[in-house]
């Protein structure tokens, strides 16, 4: 028999449900992750190492490119602003892309460069579970051309004007630089369009801007000295938050769930949603940061968007490998959820 939601899950559906009117624009380095999967046949005789039959290769898109991946998933209009190399894995990437919905328009193309590329071996037995053995990473390092990044700052400042909510996917391979960031605050002050950022190294870069999704490591790493007890955390987070001049900033704990920090507001724990046991994290944290940026932008106060975040990593972990959420499976944890 159906139970009747609780005014919070009332909120939550009913930012979910707003998600197709809004537009997000992710501006940051994109990654083609590709998979490469077999069956180990035997033993090599030129050295002690096994030789993988080859079955299949997938081209999936990781970095800023998932970010966008998960945004149009959960059914927003969303354009995509990096640099690619046009190569093998580039084109394979802007075409995953296009068919998933997602406006490569502001996307650069250029044989100047290679695209990030992270290739993951999957081996195993004919019947037995695939695991990865080894991954292998294809990288130029910072992007340095003029020209290029003329191109990017036009793409940023253009794109982003025209949005509800702008994400900075930062992998530290260039695109978001001073220059792009500077760019899109002009592009959005008019309007104070949230900006939200997800730095594996340069978070200190974005100053400033609306909210961040660091991890408890990253924190850590900015900080230093902090355990795993809720307390510590959440006195560092906070401490972070105020130097860099965030509205918010979430905090992914893994297991442990997720910690919202706000000026003037006490700190909001979540718990880990979904099973103990996570069948793959790769890629959750951009399902987080684009659930996390698109329910705000959707009306959402901070807390109910951390919220969403929340049950979409929770869902995306239980997934192998890079993955996204839809708005179906989002509302279905949402209105079965025992916690809200």
């Amino acid at each position: 028999m159906a139970t009747t939601p609780t005014p919070q899950q009332e909120r939550l559906l009913r930012a979910i449900r707003l998600f197709p009117q809004r537009r997000v624009a992710v501006i940051g380095d994109a990654v083609a992750d590709r998979f490469v999967h077999g069956v180990i046949s035997r033993v090599s005789r030129e050295a002690p190492v096994f030789i993988l039959r080859h079955e299949q290769t997938e081209t999936i898109p990781g970095g800023a490119a998932n970010c966008a991946m998960n945004l149009a998933s959960l059914g927003a209009n969303v354009s995509l602003v990096t640099v690619l190399g046009d190569d093998e894995a580039g084109q394979a990437l802007l075409e995953r892309l296009k068919t998933s919905g997602v406006n490569c328009e502001s996307v650069v193309l250029s044989d100047r460069v290679q695209t990030v590329t992270k290739m993951r071996v999957l081996a195993g037995q004919l019947h037995s579970t695939r695991q990865q053995v080894i991954r292998i990473d294809y990288e130029d390092g910072p992007l340095t051309d003029p020209a290029l990044h003329l191109a990017v700052v036009a793409q940023s400042r253009a794109t982003a004007a025209g949005s509800d909510a702008i994400i900075i996917s930062d992998y530290n391979y260039g695109v978001a630089s001073e220059k792009a960031v500077e760019a899109i605050r002009q592009a959005t002050a008019k309007h104070s369009t949230p900006v939200f950022v997800d730095s594996r190294s340069r978070l200190r870069a974005f100053s400033g801007c609306t909210s961040a999704t660091p991890n408890e490591e990253e924190v850590d790493q900015l900080l230093g000295g902090i355990s795993n007890d809720p307390a510590q955390v959440a006195n560092a987070a906070e401490r972070l938050r105020e130097q860099l001049g965030f509205r918010a900033l979430l905090v992914t704990r893994g297991s442990h769930g997720m910690l919202l920090l706000e000026q003037d507001v006490a700190p909001l724990n979540l718990d880990a949603v979904g099973g103990s046991e996570p069948v793959d994290v790769t890629g959750a944290g951009d399902t987080v940061i684009a659930t996390y940026a698109l329910a705000v932008a959707s009306g959402a106060s901070f807390p109910d968007a951390a919220r969403l975040a929340n049950y979409a990593g929770g869902l995306v972990v239980m997934k192998r490998g890079t993955a996204t959420v839809t708005p179906q499976e989002l509302e279905e944890s949402v209105a079965n959820s025992e916690s809200v």
